[in-house]
Formats: structure tokens, C-alpha cells, sequence
């Protein structure tokens, strides 16, 4: 058994850490789930592919179908179950075993509880008893009764007297002792071919089993063989783990300063953009400043030069309308009106007024000249630059966790060697190789045996197949020789013969019927109570539900396999959860619980994630305080910038003159009323001057108004956005230097905590990767590991050899001989009888007329064909023969 246990500690090396942390990361566990519940959950480990274990298949099938001999095999249990009804007395069986766990002592069976038991025993075996009685008496009685009828008969009676009474139904009940007795045969037939089919089945299956122990040992030795290689894959498999958790650590900056960056952006980078969008408006507010003033040049300019045209045109006009000819009384009316509407020839707005903007313009290009763009750029730049940061500060732990991961990775490899795995398996093989070949070499013995075996079946039935001879012998005999003229005494050779061979097979009826049936007996007891109490449970794997009992070996040991097998009793380890396991094709490990046996947990807790690399990863600090937002020449830039003077422009002044119109009537409906009322004039010379005027007045209009309204058009737009943009310009500008103050302030002073919450999600997930490869470290040695489908093939294989195999053909066997015992009983009765038809008599009934009318005589011949003549027909006969027949003699008969 030495082979057993190195093979036990040889799987103990690969169990899984993730369940038991060691007390120094309970804490570290719990803190960082409990940041994580009160932040964000830690990104998702990326899924490692360890790819598959090198599997094993097994050639095994442990199913038997029996065939047709199945049906005699149900029919078997159909008998069995009618004689034991009863279920498996599993509490029954546990409290016998453990009331005689000292032994079997005569005086405690007197106790009223092993009473009880022995009444509870004898009710569930009461159909076997019974049964077993019936057989027993059988055995006793049938050579007793067969000694007596033999006696009986040589003393002639039992009807061994040689004469033969007539009957009027003479012809009827040969025929039917006759064909009750082909009947009987034809059953006992029936019963022997049942026996000689499972006597063979028995012979047959002994190759089957051949088969069975040969791919039982293959599938051992490619446990055996297969078992290192799978191992050395789970050890190379934490290259994956830690491949990965070093490209996760050269990943550090990326990885660990992209999570502190993407958690400090949400505070920094708004304050940033918010001082970027000031620098594009400080650029805007200096192109509308610039606008305005040009605008405004423009305005005055243009102003000017209307009011002289405009000025110019209105005396024009008005001497025109000083013309005699304005003086007539139907021209009048229409030169005082025009006369009325010169008024309207004026400016309306005056921008002359308005306050100069090149002071702020002045102080604005002042700002300018600091790039505050470029200054923000600096800021964005130095805050994403927090990966490289990140990588250039954890460089040295970097290269110290390599150098750590190497030596975990040696530790692992070392453990796995230190036991001699392919040695001791190489022995194991050999083991069971040298095993096979002792086996094989009993196999000429079993054959031998098996031969011996199956003669002596042969033998056995060919007591019953003797007396089938002597009956179909007898009924051939008797029946091609029956004559219906011949007497009883002159009967022929042939009758005779059947009749004696007949009564031979009576006789080794009697001799042969108490041995067939105590060895039915014999068999039906043994067998019967092996398939209920054996084969039956242990098919329904009640059979486990004993064994597996606690206390039942011992009362201070609860489980006998782990005590067996550890020598620790109290591990939960039961006979039919390892054979569950085992059926289900699992691990070795995990069918023997062998992590109870053997801690790997904290090996690999010493080892995978031990806490020298626990500290360095604890050791992880990122300093941040270099980081600079904003630089001063950009906070002073954003102050002047307010106190430039752009919120102190009168931007309502502005808009009132804009929006006023730029004449105080528009000069394109002037124009276009004065030639509407000179064309009311005569036609003359004064029609035409005033439609002259009305040209002058559009020229003036598309030579000053138009670019005045396009200039103030432009002036409108700029004083809106500089109004939009200075509006509470000190405010806005405070707000942005407050934002940017706060984000350094959480970079300077808090951002320790954000690095240590994202510096713990970071270690997470490098231990996730450990803890993947542990998790599948145990699922592959629960299920692909060592898989222990051979064990329980072997003990199907074992149950498919006892009880499908041996059992119950021994069952049919039994089951067939014993229908040929109790139907030889009928086959004796009814031999007898028709014997009585076919034997030569010696005496007969012969009935004569003597005479006398109403009286007749009757005389007796014997064989030699003497006469008797007796006086009564009916008295003396019956006197000298009391069990013939007299009928009388008439002339008819």
C-alpha cells in the first residue's frame, strides 16, 4: 500500500489559495471592498486562457447487457422478489453490525434489543426461510418416501403387483397419464436448457472478464502515466498568470496613471478648459475691441461727410422751391409740402459722442502678449503626464516584483519536485503491470476450474437429462408397442420395455431428486441472499448508505476510509461520495478530499501571493505635487485681463446710437415721395429739377448710408459680444482661478487618497490574475486532474463480474435445476400410472358364462394360461384379487 499513499501525496500539491487569505490581507480585503462600495467598483480582470489539461480517455465501459439470457435473468428476480418483497433492511443491517462489533457471544443474544433484532432479521428473511425449509424437508423426505415406496412395492403393493384391473375408461386415462407426462417432460426440458443456458453464459462471460481486467489495467496505467504530465501543466501554467502580471506591471503608467488620471480629470480638467475658453475670449474681445474702434472711425467719418451732402442737398432743394414757379396757385400746395419735409434731410445718430475704446484696446493687447493658451497647454501637459510620472516613481518596485515573480515561479516548480512523482508512478505502473501479468497467469487455472465447474453442472443435469431418457424412452417404447388387442399378460417385448424404462426413471427419480434439490437448496439460499442483500444494494448504491455509517467500525471512529486511508477518521470522506465522484469522472483530489490531508492553501498563500510581495505592492506611492495647473504668468494674465477696462465700456450708450436710424428719414422714401409729388407738377422745368434732387438724394444714400449701415451693423455685433464677454468679467475670471486652485489643492494635498484607492483597484486585479490561476488550478485538479473513472470501473466491473456474470447465471441455474426438481414429482406419479399400461401383467381379469342363467362365473387365468374357476362372479375375485375389476361376463363385453 506504500505505492497508494505516495500516489495520495503526489495530487496533494496543486490545491487552490482563493479561499483562505492570510490575516495580514483580511484587512487590505475588506478596506478596499468597502472604498469600493463607497467610490466605483474596481475595473474587471481580463479572463486568462490557460488553455486544457491533457485529458485521458479511458477504454473501460463498464455496462453489461446481457441480452437474451436477460429475459431468464428478470424472470429470476421476478422470483426472487416475490419470495423477498421486503427492502433493504439497511437499519437493520447497521444495528446487528454494531450490537456484535465485540464479537458474536451466545449469552447477549438473550438481551431484549438482539431479540428484537433476530425477530426484525427472521420477519425479512422469512420467504427464503420458508423457502429453504421446503427444500430442506425435500431433501429429507424424497429418499425416505422413495426407500418406503421401494419396499412397498416389493411387497407388492403401492401397486407393485404385477395384474392390471379393467376399466371401461382404460384407453382415457392412458392418454391422459401419457400426455401429462410428455407435458411434465416437456417442462423439465424446458427447466434443464434454463440451467445449461446459464451454466454456459457462466463459461462465456469468464472472457468478457478477461476483456474487463485488461482495459481495467490500461486505463490504470494511463492514469499513472498521464497523472505527471497533467501535473507539470498546472506548474507551467503560472507562467500565463505571471506573463500577464508583468505586462501588467511594465503597463504600470498607462494602467495605474491612467485610473489616478481618468479619477483627477472629472476636477481638473474642467477648470482647465474653462482657462482655455478665457484665452480664446481674451483673442475675441481684442478683435470686437479693434472692431468697434474701426467701426467707430468710420462712423464719425462718414457721419460727417452725410451731414455735408445732406446739408449741400437740403439748400439745393431749397432754392429750387424758391423757383417763381412755385408761386402759382395750383404748384403751391406741393412746393409747400416738399417745402415742409426739408427738415427731414439730417442725421439722426451722433457718434461723436460715444467713449473712445483704445485705452482698453490698449490694455487688452497688454494681456495678449502673454500666450495664456500655451500656458493652459503647460497645465494639460503636466496633468497628463501623470502615467509617466506614475512609472518613472514605481520603477525600482517594478523590477523588484519581477524579480520576485521569478522566484515564486522556481519555489513552485522546486515544490512540485520535491516529491519523486514519475518515479513513484513508473513503480505504480509497474506495479500494476506485474499485477496483470499474475493475474494471466491464473487464467489457464481458471479455465481449468471453469471447465471442472462446467462438467460438473453437465453432470448434475444429466441426472435430470437420465431420467428425461428413461421417460422418452418409455413413451416411445410404450406407444409404438402398445397394442389395444393384446391382454395384459401378453403384452409385447417393446410395451414392456417402455413400461420398465418408465419405472427406471422412477427409480433414478428417487435416487437423484434429494441431491438436485439440496444443491438447488444450497443455491437458492446462498444466491438468493447475495443478490438482495449484496448485488441489489449495491446496484441502488444502498450498499454505501452501510458502509458509509458513521461509528459503524468503531465507536470512537466516525468514517473507516479516511481512517483507513489517513488515519484520520473524523474527515468527511465516505466510500460512496468517492465513488460518486469517481463515476462522475472527477479528480482524484477532489474524490479523496485530499486538501483535507494536506494544507496547499497556505503554501500557495506563501508562495502566489506571499507577503514580501504583499508589501511591496503595499509599498506603491505616487507623488503628485509636481503637477502644475496654471503658472502665476497666467494667473496675473487672467487678472489683468478683468482689469483691463473692458467691463467699464458704456456698452448701452453704444447700442442706442446703433439702433437708431442713420437719417432721420430714410432717404430712398424721400427720394422716392419727391419724385411721386414733382410728377403731380406740370410739365416743365421744375418737374425736372426736383426729380434731379430725387436722384442726388439716392446717390447720396448708396454713397454714405449704405457703408455707415454696414459699419454699424458690424459695431452692433461687437459691442454685443464684448458685453456678453465683460459681463461680470472679475467674477468669471475669480471662478476660473478658484477651479484651478481647488484642482491643485486635490492634487497637492488629496489626491494621496484617490492614489491609494486606484493603487488598490490596481493590486486587485494583479491578484485577480493569481487568483484565476489558482481557481483553476483547483477546478482542473477537481475535475480534469487525475481523473479517477478507472476506480469506478473497477468496481463496476467487479459488480458486473460477481453478480451479472457469475450470480445470476448461478441464480438461473438454480432457478432452472429447481423446476426440473419439483416437476419430477409429477413425473414420477404420472410414470408410475402409465407404466401400470405398458408392463406385461402377470395375472389378468378373464370373465367366462358358466351356465346359469342369472349367474355367472368367472375365471382367472394367469400368465401360463391356467384357469380358476371361482363360484361368485364378484366375492371370491374380489377376495384373491381386492384391486381388479370383475365386471360381469355378458356376451356383449
Amino acid at each position: 500500500m506504500l505505492w497508494t499513499r505516495w500516489l495520495v501525496l503526489l495530487l496533494c500539491w496543486g490545491a487552490t489559495g482563493g479561499e483562505q487569505q492570510a490575516d495580514d490581507r483580511e484587512g487590505f480585503a475588506l478596506e478596499s471592498r468597502a472604498d469600493s462600495r463607497r467610490q466605483r467598483s474596481p475595473p474587471p480582470v481580463e479572463p486568462l486562457d490557460f488553455g486544457f489539461v491533457p485529458s485521458s480517455v479511458y477504454d473501460t465501459h463498464a455496462y453489461y447487457e446481457p441480452g437474451a439470457v436477460g429475459i431468464l435473468f428478470h424472470m429470476v428476480h421476478a422470483f426472487l422478489y416475490v419470495v423477498q418483497p421486503n427492502h433493504f433492511p439497511k437499519d437493520l443491517i447497521v444495528r446487528v453490525i454494531q450490537q456484535n462489533m465485540g464479537g458474536i457471544k451466545i449469552e447477549e443474544w438473550r438481551k431484549p434489543e438482539n431479540v428484537v433484532l433476530l425477530l426484525q432479521w427472521i420477519y425479512y428473511e422469512a420467504g427464503f426461510l420458508i423457502c429453504g425449509t421446503i427444500g430442506i424437508l425435500f431433501v429429507v423426505l424424497t429418499p425416505i418416501i422413495g426407500m418406503c415406496f421401494c419396499v412397498c412395492r416389493c411387497c407388492e403393493n403401492c401397486g407393485g403387483e404385477m395384474h392390471q384391473r379393467q376399466r371401461k375408461n382404460f384407453d382415457c386415462q392412458r392418454g391422459f397419464y401419457t400426455a401429462s407426462l410428455i407435458a411434465t417432460s416437456i417442462f423439465i426440458v424446458v427447466g434443464v436448457l434454463i440451467a445449461y443456458a446459464a451454466n454456459h453464459n457462466v463459461s462465456l462471460q469468464i472472457k468478457s472478464t478477461r476483456r474487463l481486467i485488461n482495459t481495467n489495467m490500461r486505463d490504470m496505467k494511463t492514469f499513472a502515466n498521464n497523472t505527471p504530465a497533467q501535473i507539470d501543466y498546472l506548474t507551467a501554467q503560472y507562467t500565463t498568470a505571471k506573463n500577464k502580471v508583468l505586462s501588467e506591471l511594465d503597463n504600470i503608467g498607462p494602467l495605474l496613471g491612467g485610473r489616478i488620471h481618468s479619477h483627477l480629470e472629472k476636477e481638473v480638467v474642467p477648470s482647465l478648459d474653462t482657462a482655455l475658453r478665457m484665452a480664446g475670449a481674451m483673442r475675441e474681445t481684442k478683435e470686437a475691441l479693434e472692431n468697434i474702434s474701426t467701426s467707430l472711425e468710420i462712423l464719425q467719418e462718414g457721419t460727417g461727410k452725410l451731414q455735408a451732402s445732406l446739408s449741400e442737398e437740403r439748400a439745393s432743394l431749397s432754392n429750387t422751391l424758391s423757383d417763381p414757379a412755385c408761386t402759382n396757385g395750383a404748384v403751391s400746395h406741393t412746393c409747400n409740402t416738399i417745402r415742409s419735409t426739408l427738415s427731414q434731410l439730417g442725421i439722426n445718430a451722433d457718434y461723436s459722442k460715444l467713449q473712445d475704446v483704445r485705452h482698453a484696446l490698449a490694455n487688452v493687447d497688454t494681456v495678449l502678449k502673454t500666450d495664456l493658451s500655451n500656458i493652459v497647454q503647460k497645465g494639460y501637459t503636466s496633468f497628463n503626464d501623470t502615467p509617466k510620472l506614475v512609472k518613472e516613481q514605481t520603477k525600482n518596485i517594478v523590477s523588484g516584483v519581477k524579480g520576485m515573480l521569478d522566484k515564486i515561479g522556481m519555489e513552485i516548480i522546486g515544490f512540485s519536485k520535491m516529491f519523486p512523482v514519475e518515479a513513484s508512478l513508473a513503480n505504480f505502473t509497474i506495479f500494476l503491470t506485474d499485477g496483470q501479468k499474475n493475474i494471466e497467469s491464473f487464467y489457464p487455472q481458471i479455465d481449468q476450474m471453469d471447465f471442472y465447474r462446467w462438467i460438473g453442472c453437465v453432470a448434475v443435469l444429466c441426472m435430470v437429462v437420465l431420467v428425461l431418457a428413461f421417460n422418452v424412452l418409455g413413451l416411445l417404447c410404450g406407444t409404438c408397442g402398445y397394442d389395444k388387442q393384446a391382454t395384459p399378460t401378453t403384452r409385447g417385448c417393446l410395451s414392456n420395455t417402455g413400461g420398465n424404462l418408465l419405472m427406471a426413471g422412477v427409480g433414478f427419480s428417487f435416487i437423484f431428486v434429494w441431491i438436485l434439490m439440496g444443491i438447488v437448496t444450497t443455491l437458492f439460499v446462498v444466491g438468493g441472499n447475495v443478490e438482495k442483500l449484496v448485488c441489489e444494494p449495491l446496484a441502488n448504491r444502498q450498499l454505501y448508505k452501510i458502509i458509509d455509517t458513521p461509528y459503524l467500525v468503531h465507536p470512537a471512529k466516525k468514517n473507516f476510509l479516511p481512517g483507513m486511508l489517513f488515519q484520520n477518521p473524523n474527515i468527511d470522506l465516505t466510500l460512496g461520495s468517492m465513488y460518486r465522484d469517481c463515476y462522475e469522472n472527477n479528480g482524484l483530489y477532489h474524490a479523496l478530499q485530499l486538501e483535507t490531508m494536506f494544507n496547499i492553501n497556505s503554501f500557495l498563500n506563501r508562495t502566489v501571493y506571499n507577503r514580501d510581495l504583499a508589501k511591496v505592492f503595499d509599498s506603491v506611492q505616487v507623488d503628485l505635487q509636481d503637477i502644475t495647473l496654471l503658472e502665476q504668468a497666467g494667473r496675473d494674465n487672467l487678472i489683468n485681463f478683468a482689469n483691463s477696462g473692458v467691463g467699464q465700456i458704456d456698452y448701452e450708450a453704444y447700442l442706442t446710437e446703433v439702433n437708431k436710424g442713420v437719417t432721420v428719414m430714410d432717404l430712398l422714401s424721400f427720394s422716392t415721395d419727391l419724385e411721386a409729388q414733382a410728377d403731380q407738377l406740370p410739365r416743365g422745368a421744375l418737374e425736372n429739377a426736383l426729380k434731379g434732387h430725387a436722384s442726388s438724394i439716392r446717390q447720396i444714400h448708396r454713397e454714405h448710408v449704405v457703408p455707415i449701415e454696414q459699419a454699424m451693423s458690424s459695431l452692433s455685433q461687437s459691442i454685443k459680444l464684448l458685453q456678453r464677454t465683460s459681463n461680470d468679467l472679475p467674477v468669471k475670471v475669480t471662478n476660473i482661478l478658484s477651479a484651478i486652485d481647488a484642482a491643485e489643492y486635490l492634487i497637492t494635498h488629496n489626491a494621496s487618497h484617490v492614489v491609494k484607492q486606484e493603487t488598490k483597484a490596481y493590486i486587485q486585479s494583479l491578484v485577480g490574475y493569481f487568483k484565476q490561476y489558482t481557481d483553476w488550478v483547483k477546478n482542473s485538479l477537481s475535475t480534469e486532474v487525475a481523473q479517477c473513472k478507472p476506480i469506478s470501473n473497477i468496481v463496476d466491473s467487479m459488480e458486473i463480474v460477481a453478480c451479472s456474470f457469475i450470480l445470476d447465471s448461478v441464480n438461473t441455474f438454480w432457478f432452472g435445476l429447481g423446476g426440473c426438481c419439483i416437476l419430477l414429482i409429477p413425473s414420477i406419479i404420472f410414470s408410475i400410472k402409465l407404466a401400470k399400461y405398458y408392463r406385461r401383467m402377470d395375472t389378468e381379469d378373464v370373465f367366462e358364462d358358466m351356465g346359469n342363467i342369472g349367474n355367472h362365473g368367472e375365471q382367472v387365468c394367469d400368465i401360463h394360461g391356467d384357469l380358476a374357476v371361482v363360484s361368485s362372479p364378484y366375492d371370491d375375485t374380489l377376495t384373491r384379487f381386492p384391486r381388479a375389476s370383475a365386471p360381469p361376463s355378458y356376451s356383449d363385453w
